[in-house]
């Protein structure tokens, strides 16, 4: 059970666990705060573990207008303040990597590491391509228009006995989502792929890119080429691993993450 939980004014829904210095966690898009259930598990027994939904998941409101990205890091701020948080660890996944790192180059001062998780980068043309249809496919036809390919993607083809259980939830929760907060996101998630490219070098927290061996959006080389660009990062990518390694290998990534952030918490002045 969350020690805390509720909704801003401004919609955001959250909740909190643990003790320590802070860690929030962002999650994809389509996703809600749950999918860090294994996660928000191991690590609160060492950090005062933070989730939330974005703008239009979950149990968040989804405000007029369209978003970019800076939209949904400003969601995290405002999130912050709410709470009081001045300082805050990020771990964020896919398009939740995305957010961490706007809110780390826009906002050092409240950020103390970043974990980036199956974090798109730089696509080619042939994936810039995909990724921008299935992004069309969803404003036409909603959530039920790639929901089998995503799966595919996400947990290979047939699923593994032992990813069953995770594949269902991330079934559900696309299932549930709102479309349009969903469509909205992955609209940014299409077209924000190159958006830090020439801003890495002046990340200031330290950051570990970390990825799946086997994910094919989300991919090692991506990670790699963003880890020679920022000044403090390191790379680590889980061997066997796809998308959603969070669900699929989550004493791998518990481990990992606690190993990452106690690190970042040795850096904190």
């Amino acid at each position: 059970m969350p020690r805390a939980e509720g909704v801003t004014a401004q919609g955001t829904a959250w909740s909190r666990y643990g003790q320590g210095i802070p860690v929030v966690l962002v999650h994809g898009v389509g996703m809600a705060r749950e999918v860090w259930t294994p996660q928000v598990n191991s690590l609160a027994t060492s950090f005062d573990v933070l989730v939330y939904d974005m703008w239009g998941h979950g149990q968040s409101a989804l405000p007029a207008g369209p978003l970019a990205l800076g939209h949904y890091a400003a969601q995290l701020v405002d999130l912050l303040d709410q709470l009081d948080i001045a300082r805050a660890h990020v771990v964020g996944h896919s398009m939740g990597a995305l957010v961490a790192l706007e809110f780390a180059l826009d906002h050092p001062g409240r950020c103390s590491g970043v974990v980036a998780m199956n974090a798109v980068f730089s696509r080619t043309e042939v994936q810039r391509a995909l990724v921008r249809k299935r992004a069309q496919e969803l404003q036409q036809h909603g959530t039920q228009a790639n929901l089998d390919d995503t799966m595919k993607r996400w947990f290979g083809d047939p699923v593994a006995p032992d990813c069953v259980l995770a594949e269902r939830l991330s079934r559900q929760l696309l299932e549930q989502v709102n479309p349009q907060g969903y469509a909205c996101a992955y609209q940014v998630f299409a077209t924000a792929d190159a958006q830090h490219a020439s801003r890495l070098h002046g990340l200031r927290p330290p950051v570990l890119f970390f990825t799946g061996e086997l994910d094919p959006n989300s991919t090692p080389a991506m990670s790699q080429a963003m880890a020679e660009l920022a000044p403090n990062a390191e790379v680590n990518v889980l061997k066997g691993q796809r998308h959603m390694m969070n669900l699929t290998a989550p004493q791998q990534v518990g481990r990992v993450l606690h190993d990452a952030l106690t690190q970042f918490k040795e850096q904190v002045p």
